[in-house]
């Protein structure tokens, strides 16, 4: 039978289902640490992904799309209530609690008669409120055999792969026969350090050698903060917990984070071990056959003073295995987010339904020579966002657009119907959406779009050491003030002349008339988020 007779007659199986309402469903699915530089759509110089890329191709693709603080649990607070960390409370994962008692857009679509539910990572600490269901994993989670706390407070432990489990879980709630229409939360732990990839992937690009992004051996010239932050892939990348290399605990070096890593791997079952231990060991006891057990962290010197010597090959060795147990993590992702796609294309649910993919932020693939995010460069601060759209979204392509995830609440409520609080600080992407549909009011509110976005990250001191800091960004410049009690830093960025960030401008000759513009608009968005930090 030709698959589109097997699809007309699944449709047909649930058309009950699909009359019973005509507002449109949403699939919101968000990963962890999902750079836009690894999603071909995107940036096609390092892996494939086809199911990511079906979005894409098929709806719109954001290039100008960012987070107002780019963490965790401040990225999801900033999702669920259109607000800035500092109005919504969140502001840091160290100290942080959310306050699942003020408005969120989830409990407004409750009550805009949507069905809710979140699967998959929550990482907010308190309780999860406005989801009609909800199973989400204890802080960070597990790749291997997760835990996930259920509604009535059970812990329990599934055996699989954490990337596979959530959306098994995910089809499962939706194959629930419902008569409203739904608002799926489907929040991945995957790309998240330290990159365990599934058992089935382990061998996958191993025959790959990445190269290098062309700043990778920055000096952090001109930039303070920049050189006092604790990313880097070569003293800061832990040689255990991060590149798996590790043969017993009686026969690997103690480090930093050794434990966590013995933790992590101890989930699996003796036959998953087996699997895992006949991939890794081999490589662990290689590199230390080459390596010894005095290899330590490389020394703490600026990535861009290690020349062709010894070290200089065991940072790029890092970067190598850094980015291929990354890939496999994401091949995973796109291989699950296409059984998301399939599900609803099977069951006709697709012209009805908008899906959204994106990231909680982005992150360093090497850019810099670092790992991990938190930094208003534009690696972190920009994260990839797809859409598929309903069927009366004829919008299709790029949207150049700046956009930012306090964004996704005013956009799901304006899709679902339901007012727009005044007090939620994003806007509605709706009218970017329309295409050829877009009435008189929709091409005012994209003549008139924001020219700016804000950004302010909070947490330091904590992992990583990188310093609180605001700013904003523009088309074409950026503006970042570094504040606290070892520094007072201000810096200017022109990314159409440095689209790498490496030349600070700020208080540069030639550069004084753009710079007072830059200051005069950043205290226009403090003032219009209110933001006491001004």
């Amino acid at each position: 039978m030709k698959r589109e007779t097997c699809l007309l007659l699944l449709a047909a199986t649930h058309a009950p289902l699909l009359a019973q309402h005509t507002r449109p469903n949403i699939v919101y699915i968000m990963t962890d640490d999902h750079t836009a530089q690894m999603m071909s759509c995107y940036d096609t110089r390092y892996i494939e992904t086809p199911n990511l890329d079906r979005i894409a191709a098929d709806g719109v693709r954001f290039t100008n799309s960012f987070v107002a603080n780019s963490l965790s649990g401040p990225s999801r607070a900033c999702m669920l209530t259109g607000k800035h960390s500092h109005k919504n409370g969140f502001t840091n994962n160290e100290h942080g609690i959310f306050d699942g008692s003020q408005q969120t857009m989830p409990k407004l679509l409750q009550r805009a008669g949507y069905e809710t539910c979140l699967i998959g990572k929550w990482h907010l600490v308190s309780t999860p409120t406005g989801f009609d269901h909800w199973e989400i994993l204890p802080a960070q989670g597990d790749y291997y055999n997760p835990t996930f706390i259920q509604m009535n407070g059970r812990h329990v432990v599934d055996s699989g792969y954490v990337t596979r489990l959530i959306t098994d879980k995910a089809l499962a709630w939706m194959d629930g026969k419902r008569e409203k229409p739904f608002a799926l939360f489907i929040h991945h732990k995957a790309c998240h350090r330290a990159w365990l990839p599934a058992l089935d992937d382990l061998e996958l690009y191993e025959d790959k050698t990445f190269d290098l992004p062309p700043e990778f051996h920055d000096d952090y010239a001109t930039r303070e903060a920049a050189g006092k932050t604790e990313m880097e892939i070569g003293k800061d990348m832990d040689i255990v917990y991060d590149t798996k290399m590790y043969v017993s605990h009686a026969e690997t070096p103690a480090t930093r984070l050794s434990s966590s890593y013995e933790r992590m791997i101890g989930r699996l079952s003796p036959a998953e071990r087996s699997r895992y231990d006949a991939f890794y060991v081999p490589l662990s006891k290689t590199f230390y056959q080459e390596w010894g057990n005095g290899y330590n962290f490389l020394p703490r010197q600026s990535q861009s003073s290690i020349d062709g010597s010894r070290d200089a090959r065991l940072l790029e060795w890092k970067y190598q295995r850094y980015m291929r147990d990354y890939a496999k993590v994401v091949h995973s992702l796109d291989q699950e987010v296409g059984r998301v796609l399939d599900y609803l294309e099977t069951h006709g649910m697709l012209d009805n339904t908008l899906i959204v993919y994106t990231s909680d932020q982005g992150f360093y693939m090497g850019e810099h020579g670092w790992f991990d995010k938190r930094f208003m460069y534009e690696e972190s601060l920009a994260t990839p966002l797809v859409m598929h759209l309903p069927k009366s979204y004829q919008r299709r392509g790029a949207i150049d657009e700046m956009v930012q995830n306090i964004d996704y609440a005013p956009t799901f409520l304006d899709l679902a119907g339901a007012p727009i609080p005044k007090d939620i600080q994003g806007v509605s992407l709706l009218p970017l959406l329309k295409g050829k549909a877009a009435t008189k009011e929709d091409k005012k509110a994209i003549k008139r779009w924001r020219d700016a976005i804000y950004y302010h990250y909070y947490e330091y001191p904590a992992e990583h050491d990188v310093r609180r800091h605001y700013g904003i960004r523009t088309d074409r410049y950026k503006l970042i003030h570094f504040y606290g009690h070892d520094v007072n830093t201000w810096e200017l960025f022109d990314l159409k002349k440095d689209p790498h960030e490496l030349h600070n401008l700020y208080g540069q000759p030639g550069m004084e008339r753009v710079q007072k513009q830059m200051h005069r608009r950043l205290e226009q968005l403090q003032i219009q988020y209110d933001d006491p930090q001004r």
